[in-house]
């Protein structure tokens, strides 16, 4: 896969909480990590299918949209940063998270993955349940 068609099924992971969808996407030695939140990185494919399918299977929020806002190519061929917007409903509330992932895509699967999201967006999903 190309990384454009990566960061497309990325999106299309994260609008139906597919962990499969999502885990699928990586080396089996990914690596995703989380550098504001204080979460434990997921280390492996199969940590990655784990750790979603709990985190997304327990969170209040309807995803709605993932919005693509930017892509942006680095000197490193392998890695990209995303702009990203993922908008939906927790209870009655409508909240839209934005964030940053860094990829690194290697022969076709994500090997490296730094998830950066809004932490105030995020308290807010929190405070919605």
């Amino acid at each position: 896969m190309s990384i454009d068609e990566i960061v497309t099924a990325f999106h299309g992971a994260m609008l139906h909480k597919s962990a499969d969808e999502l885990a699928d996407l990586y080396a089996e030695d990914g690596l995703h990590e989380f550098p504001f939140g204080g979460l434990p990185p997921y280390e492996g494919r199969e940590a990655i299918r784990v750790g979603y399918r709990a985190a997304w299977g327990a969170t209040p929020f309807e995803v709605e949209e993932v919005r693509q806002v930017a892509l942006h190519r680095t000197d490193d061929p392998e890695v990209v940063v995303v702009e990203q917007n993922v908008s939906g409903t927790a209870g009655d509330r409508r909240i839209t998270v934005p964030g940053l992932l860094v990829l690194r895509v290697r022969d076709g699967r994500i090997v490296h993955t730094r998830d950066y999201m809004d932490s105030s967006a995020v308290a807010k999903v929190r405070a919605a349940a």
